[in-house]
């Protein structure tokens, strides 16, 4: 089992920036995958940025230029750094990594922070 807490979440006005933290309970080398997924109310959730292993990031087209995954291997913590802040930000933000044990990945999820950017 892989837990994982996020923190970082609160108000903030559209241009601000927020930094999102996931500290997992393994050690993050050991993680495939670890990653940012956002959701509304209503809607499918999306991914928002990935980080593998290897250090190779993925972005959303939307967040591309404005926010940054990185990690410390050390804290077994993985960050977001949100910049330029829009009110369409505005999500519960989730922390996901991918485990793979015995060549089967599994997916684990933390329990959600919220980002709310206002106008």
């Amino acid at each position: 089992q892989v837990q994982l807490v996020e923190s970082g979440g609160g108000l903030v006005q559209a241009g601000g920036s927020l930094r999102l933290s996931c500290a997992a309970s393994i050690s993050i080398s050991s993680l495939s995958t670890t990653g940012w997924y956002r959701q509304a109310p209503g809607k499918q959730r999306e991914l928002v940025a990935s980080i593998t292993s290897a250090g190779s990031t993925n972005y959303a087209d939307s967040v591309k230029g404005r926010f940054t995954i990185s990690r410390d291997n050390a804290k077994n913590t993985v960050y977001l750094q949100m910049n330029s802040l829009k009110p369409e930000d505005t999500d519960v933000y989730y922390c996901n990594a991918v485990w793979v044990v015995g060549g089967l990945p599994r997916g684990y999820w933390g329990q959600g922070t919220q980002v709310t950017v206002s106008s």
